[in-house]
C-alpha cells in the first residue's frame, strides 16, 4: 500500500511539474500538503507538518528543475545555464569562426547542451534520497535560511553523486550526440589554418559534466526563490507562518 501510495504521489507531483504555471513556485502545493496534514490557515503548525510539508514541497521544486533542464533545449535554450564553449578554446573558437567555420562551433556547443540534457533525469533518485534522510533540524534550518539555503542543503548532500552518476552519462551521450567528433573537427580545422598556434587542451568530460551539474543546481535555486519571494503565492496564512520570515 505504501509502495502505491508513492507512485501515485509521484505521478501527482509530475503531472502537477508539467500542469503548473512557473510563477506559482512551490506554494500551491505546499498548500494542499499541508492541508491534508490536517493544518488550518491560522493554525499553530507542529513539527511534523512543517518537515512534511516543506519536503513535499521541495519535492515538487526538484521535480520542477528537472524537468526544465532535461527538456530539449533546457541547457541549450537557458542563457542562465547553457554550456558555453570552454573558455580554454573561446579564441580559438572565435577565429574558426571569422575563417568560416561557424557552423562547426556552433554545433559543437548545441552537442554539449545536448549531452546534459539527456544525463539531468539521473538526479531524481538522489533528490528522492536526500528528502527522505532529511531531519526536522534540516527543515527548521531551511525555512529559517536565505533564498538559496535549500539549494545548498541538496548541492551539499547530493552533488559529489550526482557528478558521478551524471559522467558516464554525459560521456556516453557526447559519443551519441558527436560532441567529441565535433571537438575533433574543430581541432583539425584549427590546426588546418597557418601560423594559428596551438589548440587548447582541457578534460572534455570534465567541463561538461561540470557544467551540467551546475545548471542543475542553477535551476533549483531559482525555483526556491519562488517559494521566499512570490508575495502572490502566499495566499494563506499557514503558507505565511511556514514561510514568512
Amino acid at each position: 500500500m505504501k509502495s502505491l501510495h508513492r507512485s501515485i504521489l509521484a505521478a501527482t507531483l509530475l503531472l502537477t511539474t508539467i500542469s503548473s504555471p512557473v510563477h506559482a513556485g512551490f506554494f500551491d502545493d505546499l498548500t494542499s500538503v499541508l492541508g491534508g496534514a490536517g493544518g488550518s490557515p491560522g493554525g499553530n503548525l507542529d513539527d511534523p507538518t512543517i518537515a512534511k510539508g516543506l519536503k513535499e514541497a521541495l519535492a515538487t521544486g526538484t521535480t520542477r528543475a528537472i524537468t526544465s533542464v532535461s527538456r530539449q533545449d533546457g541547457y541549450f535554450g537557458n542563457e542562465m545555464i547553457k554550456i558555453l564553449m570552454p573558455e580554454k578554446i573561446r579564441s580559438t573558437a572565435d577565429l574558426l569562426g571569422r575563417v568560416g567555420f561557424q557552423q562547426e562551433v556552433d554545433d559543437f556547443v548545441l552537442s554539449m547542451n545536448r549531452a546534459a540534457e539527456k544525463a539531468a533525469p539521473k538526479a531524481t533518485e538522489h533528490f528522492t534520497t536526500a528528502l527522505k534522510a532529511m531531519s526536522f533540524d534540516d527543515a527548521r534550518a531551511i525555512l529559517q535560511g536565505d533564498t538559496t539555503s535549500a539549494t545548498r542543503y541538496f548541492r551539499q548532500k547530493t552533488g559529489d553523486r550526482i557528478y558521478a552518476d551524471f559522467k558516464p552519462v554525459v560521456v556516453a551521450n557526447m559519443k551519441d550526440v558527436g560532441v567529441s567528433r565535433n571537438f575533433m573537427q574543430l581541432k583539425e580545422k584549427f590546426d588546418a589554418i597557418p601560423f594559428s598556434g596551438t589548440f587548447g587542451t582541457f578534460d572534455l568530460d570534465h567541463y561538461v559534466t561540470t557544467k551540467a551539474v551546475d545548471g542543475l543546481f542553477s535551476m533549483l535555486g531559482e525555483e526556491e526563490r519562488k517559494i521566499r519571494t512570490d508575495p502572490a503565492a502566499r495566499g494563506t496564512e499557514l503558507l505565511k507562518k511556514v514561510f514568512g520570515k
